[in-house]
C-alpha cells in the first residue's frame, strides 16, 4: 500500500511534502521518490503502540491522519494526507491495525475498511436546497440536540442545517441499521472508551491526564488536551498499588515505570479499571467459556 504526502512533525510547518510511501506489516518507510523505493528510506515509523487520530473533512474533500507515535521523549506527531476516500479507509484500518501490532493479512482489515467507509458516507452532506426545504417546514430546537459548548460557538439556523444534513444520510435506514451505524460512529471516535482521571505522575510538579482505555493508558496534558505518551497493556510486566500513600505503579517492557497518584478518585478505581480490561484481554471469543472467578478477583481486587 502506497500513499504520497506527509506533513512534518512539528505543527509550526503548515506545508505537506510529498513522499513515496511504502506500507510494509506494521511500519511505514518513505522515500523521497518511487524510484528511490529499493534504496534506504528518509525514514521509517513503526506503528506498534501509537495513537492514531482521523482528521477528516469529507465536504472539504480532506482526508488526513494524525500519528502520535511513542518516543523515549514523549510522542511524536506525524501527519499524512490521502487522495481521497477510498485511500484513506485503506490507509486508516492499516494504521489502526498496526497500532495494535496486526497487519494488513489479519482478518479483520478489510471490515474495518468497509466500517470507515460506510462512516464517511454518513458524513456526506445533502444538497442545499434539500435542507432549506426542509428547515423550513420544520419547528425545531437545536440546542436540544448539541452540547452548551457547541450551541455557544454556532448559530442556531446553522446548527438546524447540520443537524437535518445528518438526518437525512439515516432517515430511510431500518431503526436497527441505524442503530447499529451510530455505534459505528460513536466506535470510530479517537475518545471511545476512554475514562479520564486527573493523577500527578511521580517526579512531576503539575498535575496531568490519565486516560484508560481497554488495550492501553494514554497520558495527557491537562492544559491542551495533547497526548503525550501512550502505554500499551501488552507490554505490561506488572502492576502494583502502594495502599498507604496510595500510588499506582507499573512496569513496561524495556525497563520503563511509571508511578501515580490518584486525585480525582480512589486509585482502587483505577486498579481495578486495569485489572478488569486485562481480564477480559484473556477471555476467548467463546460464549460458553467458563468465567474464571478466582481470577477476576485477583486481578481487580486489592489489600487496602
Amino acid at each position: 500500500m502506497r500513499q504520497m504526502s506527509k506533513k512534518p512533525k512539528k505543527l509550526i510547518l503548515k506545508a505537506f511534502k510529498q513522499y513515496w510511501f511504502v506500507f510494509k506489516d506494521t511500519s511505514i518507510a518513505y522515500f523521497k521518490n518511487k524510484e528511490l523505493e529499493q534504496g534506504e528510506p528518509v525514514e521509517k515509523l513503526n506503528l506498534r503502540g501509537c495513537e492514531v487520530v482521523p482528521d477528516v473533512n469529507v465536504a472539504g474533500r480532506k482526508f488526513g491522519i494524525k500519528l502520535l507515535i511513542p518516543v523515549a521523549d514523549g510522542m511524536n506527531e506525524v501527519y499524512l494526507r490521502c487522495d481521497h476516500e477510498s485511500q484513506y479507509a485503506q490507509w486508516m484500518a492499516a494504521c489502526i491495525l498496526a497500532s495494535k501490532g496486526k497487519t494488513m493479512a489479519d482478518s479483520s482489515y478489510q471490515p474495518e475498511v468497509l466500517n470507515i467507509l460506510s462512516f464517511l458516507r454518513m458524513k456526506n452532506r445533502n444538497s442545499a436546497s434539500q435542507v432549506a426545504s426542509s428547515l423550513e417546514n420544520m419547528d425545531m430546537n437545536p440546542e436540544c440536540f448539541v452540547s452548551p459548548r457547541c450551541a455557544k460557538k454556532h448559530k442556531s439556523k446553522q446548527l438546524a442545517a447540520r443537524i437535518l444534513e445528518a438526518h437525512q444520510n439515516v432517515a430511510q435506514m431500518p431503526l436497527v441499521e441505524a442503530k447499529l451505524r451510530f455505534i459505528q460512529a460513536w466506535q470510530s471516535l479517537p475518545e471511545f472508551g476512554l475514562t479520564y482521571y486527573l493523577v500527578r505522575f511521580k517526579g512531576s510538579k503539575k498535575d496531568d491526564i490519565l486516560g484508560v482505555s481497554y488495550n492501553r493508558l494514554i497520558r495527557i496534558d491537562a492544559t491542551t488536551g495533547i497526548p503525550i505518551t501512550t502505554w500499551r497493556f501488552t507490554n505490561m510486566k506488572q502492576w502494583n498499588v502502594n495502599w498507604e500513600i496510595r500510588q499506582v505503579a507499573i512496569e513496561f517492557d524495556q525497563n520503563v515505570s511509571i508511578a501515580f497518584t490518584c486525585l480525582s478518585a480512589d486509585c482502587k478505581v483505577v486498579h481495578e479499571y486495569i485489572g478488569g480490561y486485562i481480564f477480559l484481554s484473556t477471555r476467548s471469543k467463546d460464549q460458553n467459556e467458563t468465567l474464571d472467578e478466582d481470577l477476576f478477583h485477583k486481578l481487580t481486587g486489592g489489600q487496602e
